[in-house]
């Protein structure tokens, strides 16, 4: 229930302001900016919803239930994406396709063109563009669990109507597609939080949604209280998504993988060659691409700080995430353990208010920490002054307890899952066979349990660890002055368009990423 607490203070905090008068700002924004950023907002998310959906499906369907050659090799490099920030690839083709970027540039070479009036040419910065980028990223979510679903029921169901004499798009439309929705709309779900969660693409690209309007109205405008207001109406949107997340998980679709598995349809020819241009489009634009920009700017200029302060940069990324990593598996095995020993409605409930924190997106979190916790710090610090004779600043707003402590309730939720997917193969007659024969509980968990459990441990940790090397909202507002981390580098480099100065710090954040997406998609095959 404690941790459920510590979880539950940015909520509530952002719940009651929703209900609290907001001041002249609020009422400013209500009758000028608030309809227009939900319309925004909610325009990006059906964009992304249908980019990501027809990424994910149709790759995950010709993975599961084709054979054409590169398959095997396609079915874990299509995961590889999710490696890169939403924000590095926005930096990364707005270079590539601006009016004075290399692509436009050749085409005027090319065709011997002098102005923009003698062509067309699509506008990278506009919201149709924030999808694709935002797509290109985020839709593995989709594309495991749909991988999963048709390789389970929807795969018997499909092989069912075939024997029945429905063309295999027959049968695919009329079974395996329904069958497979709940995993479908649960990848949706996770995708659409994090666009809702996006900050660096729609920064970047001058989009007004939540993340920028929270931003501007609590930085630029300095006004707490509108701020806080906007934070509500934004966690709405993550309560429907919450929701919709919930009730996908209620289908009837079977999470067991037949042992008889489902017979591939073989593709040669155009067929086989449509497959492996529709399956190696995501890998290319989503990762080879970018990650061979970034090599060749980082060659070719690279950041100018490359040296002391450049690793300084690093070491925060590095040791804040290892902190947060390590903090984040302790308190998700304590938590599984807990439902493991004692499955009951209080601890189910405690568990689930605990991993509700990847929902939110890191600016709400930020605003919905800072509100509470810097009038309790400035309250400290002055007791401490006047009692203890403390010289020094604000102890937990503006350092790395709080920024940390941000990390912490965003990813618990990747830690909890995968260890809780660990324990849930260790049958618990084991755990009564060792206490049978005069182990302590102690001894269960460190000789039994925790060598089984090693694998999912790692990947918890490997997982928070790369979230936290990416994620930059919550980082910007909460991280203590003059701490820059490899995520704020590329951020603050890319608004002053110092893009090649910025590619070093983003080539290490992909490459981070990469190692446990490799192992990640290696292991879902």
């Amino acid at each position: 229930m404690g941790l459920g607490g510590l979880v539950a203070i940015p909520i509530l905090v952002v719940l009651t302001w929703l209900f609290l008068p907001g001041g002249e700002t609020w009422d400013h924004l209500k009758t000028t900016t608030l309809f227009p950023m939900i319309w925004t907002t909610g325009q990006l998310m059906v964009l992304v919803a249908i980019f990501s959906t027809l990424l994910g499906v149709s790759t995950a369907w010709l993975v599961s239930a084709t054979d054409f050659p590169l398959r095997r090799l396609f079915a874990w490099a299509l995961v590889l994406p999710l490696a890169a920030p939403a924000y590095v690839i926005a930096y990364l083709y707005t270079d590539l396709l601006d009016y004075n970027g290399p692509v436009q540039m050749s085409l005027r070479s090319l065709f011997g063109w002098s102005t923009a009036n003698q062509y067309w040419f699509p506008q990278i910065r506009s919201l149709p563009g924030a999808a694709i980028m935002l797509s290109l990223v985020l839709y593995p979510y989709i594309y495991l669990l749909s991988r999963a679903a048709f390789g389970a029921s929807a795969g018997q169901h499909f092989e069912a109507a075939r024997s029945l004499g429905s063309t295999p798009w027959q049968a695919f439309l009329a079974t395996a597609l329904p069958a497979a929705r709940p995993a479908i709309a649960g990848g949706l779900a996770l995708v659409l939080m994090e666009t809702l969660a996006d900050y660096g693409v729609v920064e970047y690209f001058a989009i007004q949604t939540f993340s920028t309007g929270i931003f501007r109205v609590w930085f630029a405008m300095g006004d707490q209280a509108a701020a806080l207001k906007l934070a509500g109406v934004m966690f709405l949107f993550v309560v429907a998504l919450v929701t919709m997340e919930a009730a996908s998980r209620r289908g009837k679709i079977s999470s067991e993988i037949s042992n008889n598995k489902m017979a591939r349809l073989p593709l040669t020819g155009v067929k086989a060659t449509a497959a492996i241009i529709i399956c190696a489009l995501p890998v290319v634009f989503g990762c080879l691409i970018p990650l061979a920009r970034l090599g060749y700017l980082s060659i070719q200029s690279g950041d100018q700080l490359w040296g002391n302060n450049f690793l300084q940069f690093a070491y925060n990324s590095i040791s804040v995430a290892l902190i947060a990593a390590a903090v984040a598996c302790i308190i998700a095995l304590i938590l599984a353990y807990a439902s493991r020993l004692s499955p009951s409605p209080i601890t189910k409930g405690a568990i689930r208010l605990s991993t509700l924190g990847y929902a939110l997106p890191g600016a709400l979190l930020a605003v919905g920490l800072l509100a509470p916790f810097s009038s309790v710090d400035r309250s400290l610090t002055l007791f401490l002054r006047d009692q203890l004779g403390w010289q020094g600043g604000l102890i937990l707003t503006g350092t790395v307890i709080m920024l940390v402590y941000a990390y912490l309730i965003r990813f618990l939720t990747v830690a909890y899952n995968s260890i809780r997917s660990g324990l849930t193969i260790i049958s618990s007659s084991m755990d009564a066979a060792a206490r049978s024969l005069g182990a302590t509980p102690f001894d269960v968990v460190k000789k039994i349990h925790l060598p089984l459990i090693r694998p999912s441990l790692i990947a918890a940790g490997l997982l928070v660890f790369v979230d936290v090397m990416r994620e930059l909202p919550a980082t910007l507002i909460l991280r203590p002055s003059n701490f820059e981390t490899l995520a704020t580098r590329v951020y603050r480099l890319a608004s002053d368009e110092r893009l090649a100065e910025a590619s070093t710090a983003a080539l290490v954040i992909i490459l981070v990423g990469l190692i446990p997406t490799f192992l990640l998609g290696r292991s879902k095959q």
